[in-house]
């Protein structure tokens, strides 16, 4: 957090640092990857999930992915831009048959700033862009919260599948059609 700056409004009106949202390009496959690799939620007994994991430009090409990047407002008089170029400070992927919310990352210094409020918003309207109802999310255990407190609804739980995954997830669904809060 730089000088002078309160948590809450680094990123929020009234500030010189916007967020762009922006569909994810293959040159941000290495960054989506180090935020993946980096993230302090899987740090741990967590840690193996997402030690190898690759967000590479396939996955980006092939799914819904977008991206929360820094922007200078025009404003600040930084010569900064709106173009989204700036820093990485979260994404999420959308699958869309069936209807998934596969990733959503928010990065360990931009948490707590309504990032990830802002992706979820920004989901939730892309999926209603594509005539989807609901998203399913299997959420890693700790961000189980979060989603609740996004008005995701409990739906289940999905097993442990040794190797790959060594615990138990909680499943939620987003409404997104006529029926979201």
């Amino acid at each position: 957090m730089g000088k002078g700056r309160r948590r809450g409004d680094a990123y929020g009106r009234g500030s010189s640092v916007g967020v762009v949202i922006r569909r994810a390009e293959g040159r941000d496959a290495a960054r989506l990857t180090r935020l993946v690799r980096g993230s302090g939620a899987y740090e741990g007994r967590y840690a193996a999930m997402v030690s190898g994991y690759r967000v590479g430009p396939d996955y980006i090409e092939a799914h819904r992915v977008f991206v929360a990047v820094e922007a200078d407002s025009p404003n600040a008089g930084c010569g900064g831009t709106e173009s989204g170029t700036g820093r990485v400070l979260g994404f999420y992927s959308l699958i869309a048959e069936p209807a998934e919310l596969d990733l959503m990352f928010v990065a360990d210094e931009a948490q707590g700033y309504g990032i990830g409020r802002r992706l979820v918003e920004h989901m939730r309207g892309e999926a209603r862009r594509i005539g989807v109802e609901s998203v399913r999310v299997v959420s890693h255990p700790p961000a189980e919260g979060f989603y609740r407190s996004m008005g995701a609804r409990p739906s289940g739980t999905v097993r442990a599948n040794p190797p790959a995954v060594m615990w138990d997830r909680p499943e939620f669904t987003f409404p997104v059609g006529e029926h979201a809060e």
